[in-house]
């Protein structure tokens, strides 16, 4: 498996998801300013959900509208990543349907390999011209993403372990990564863990040459596990641990 591409970009910003965070942004407004900050701290991709009137994540054909336009506005020439997550809307036929109702299209979809449907919802995108994020959040997912056969439509893979325990996060990334390894899935990868786990994974990516993702959706603290101002915070940190792990970072052999 080779190391990222001198384009590809290393460092992206999920800004908000339901995290519970003094500042966790569900406006329109908030959002592009949270990704703005984001991006002057050194992001080079945003990734978000937006959010309804009612303060509840959405895919709502406008709602989406007028966030992606805010944050383009906020961010221009930065590429943008939307959710399609189950837990936005879990029956999969209606989270289909308004998707497939969605005018203004973000540049990129996270799209969680576990979650039924997907594949429609992917088929449905990379039509329209909208790069895939291939999500794991398992070695299950990422089993299913091979036999899938989907990689050839996907623009990258999200390595996602859910576990918060620092060790256990490593465990499980490394075993999504040797997954992938061994079905010569050679997409480039972004790394990102939950909690404090996150750095930790982050840590181990850039070592490994992976691109890395971190944000209020992934983590509300900082290394040593105070609470985080924001997302311009979060990826200041991240921005320093890949300068400084980034200069001898290369892709080990498996074991």
């Amino acid at each position: 498996m080779s190391a990222h591409a001198p384009n590809e970009p290393l460092l992206h910003a999920a800004v908000n998801g339901d995290r519970d965070h003094p500042v966790t942004p569900r406006t329109p407004e908030t959002i592009a300013a949270e990704a703005a900050a984001a991006v002057a701290s050194g992001a080079q991709v945003v990734h978000f959900h937006p959010f309804d009137e009612m303060g509840r994540q959405t895919f709502d054909a406008a709602a989406v509208a007028t966030t992606i336009r805010a944050v383009r506005a906020a961010c221009p020439g930065i590429p943008i990543s939307v959710s399609t997550a189950a837990e936005i809307e879990p029956d999969p036929q209606q989270r289909l349907a308004l998707i497939t109702e969605w005018t203004e299209l973000p540049d990129l979809v996270s799209a969680n390999q576990g979650e039924a449907g997907i594949g429609e919802v992917c088929t449905l995108l990379s039509g329209r011209g909208v790069g895939i994020e291939a999500g794991l959040l398992s070695v299950s997912d990422a089993a299913a993403f091979v036999d899938s056969g989907a990689a050839d439509r996907c623009r990258r893979v999200l390595v996602e372990p859910t576990v918060t325990d620092p060790d256990a996060a490593l465990a499980q990334a490394a075993a999504i990564e040797r997954v992938l390894a061994e079905a010569d899935v050679d997409l480039p990868q972004v790394h990102h863990g939950e909690g404090i786990a996150s750095w930790v994974v982050n840590a181990r990516a850039i070592r490994r040459g992976h691109g890395i993702r971190t944000g209020l959706e992934d983590t509300p603290v900082l290394i040593d596990g105070t609470q985080a101002s924001g997302n311009g915070a979060l990826v200041s940190v991240a921005a320093g641990l890949l300068a400084e792990l980034g200069s001898s970072a290369r892709v080990h052999p498996l074991p």
